[in-house]
């Protein structure tokens, strides 16, 4: 994964001792570089595991399957699921700055109170209370124009016949089937999702960040430094601390556990 790590020793002419660079180090307290695939973060950032976050990979997805696929326009419906992750929540305050009616979907009370009061959503809803569906259907009484995709599942199956014709489906993640060892229960949903892309002419496009939108990642730290800077985007991390609570920290993320951006502090001095 992302690492955020700051240089001990070099002999390399591009980093010095004290540099902060953002890598791909993976689970361990050192890594041996030659430098290649490293990016310096600047002089003393003050938020150094931002670059895992808001500022790096979970934010820059946010804006470009947003913007690029999802293209909102002022007055539409936009619906997010895992509306309080790292991806999620910069989703749906992108939305709200572009002039959307923003609805997210989030796992229980505490964390659908987050997004409307702290984050600016206009409803958020708890996809394990027992009338979700009759709650997602009141939400969204336009339909929805917009559904960013980060869970997939049983919360897809709600949102499907709540799209509007020419809507956009950007679709960032499935993580409600990462760890499915078979087929989900029930009849085959595939007709009915393929009808009704025919039908509405709905926009549904996956996208992987680096290999898709790589060529833009100066136009996003500029635009988002802006908002961060100005306080229109708010961020949350659950820091967990030491290596050997990573693999649980790890797991409480595909479980739903996690409240924001969830990163591992390796080394107790930073």
């Amino acid at each position: 994964g992302g690492t955020v790590s700051r240089v001990v020793t070099s002999n390399h002419d591009d980093y010095q001792p004290g540099d902060w660079v953002l890598g791909y180090g993976g689970w361990q307290d050192y890594e041996l570089s030659d430098g290649s695939g490293l990016v310096k973060l600047g002089e003393s950032p003050e938020h150094p595991s931002w670059a895992l976050g808001i500022l790096g990979m979970p934010g820059f997805t946010a804006y470009m399957g947003l913007l690029d696929i999802g293209q909102p326009k002022a007055g539409e419906t936009l619906v997010v699921a895992a509306a309080t992750g790292p991806v999620g929540a910069t989703v749906g305050q992108i939305a709200k700055l572009k002039g959307c009616r923003t609805v997210g979907i989030a796992g229980g009370s505490e964390k659908c109170r987050y997004a409307v009061e702290t984050l600016g959503f206009d409803v958020c809803i708890d996809h394990r209370a027992p009338d979700f569906a009759v709650k997602l259907l009141e939400a969204c009484p336009q339909g929805i124009d917009i559904y960013y995709e980060n869970v997939g599942g049983k919360v897809f199956d709600e949102v499907l016949p709540l799209l509007n014709t020419s809507a956009r489906v950007p679709v960032c993640g499935l993580v409600s089937g990462y760890n499915a060892t078979a087929l989900p229960d029930g009849p085959d949903r595939l007709p009915l999702l393929m009808a009704t892309i025919l039908k509405k002419r709905i926009r549904m496009q996956g996208f992987i960040i680096g290999q898709d939108y790589g060529h833009r990642i100066a136009e996003f730290q500029q635009e988002m430094g802006r908002w961060v800077q100005a306080g229109k985007i708010k961020y949350r991390e659950q820091v967990v601390d030491g290596l050997e609570n990573a693999p649980q920290a790890l797991i409480g993320l595909l479980k739903g556990e996690n409240f924001g951006k969830v990163v591992v502090r390796v080394s107790p001095d930073e």
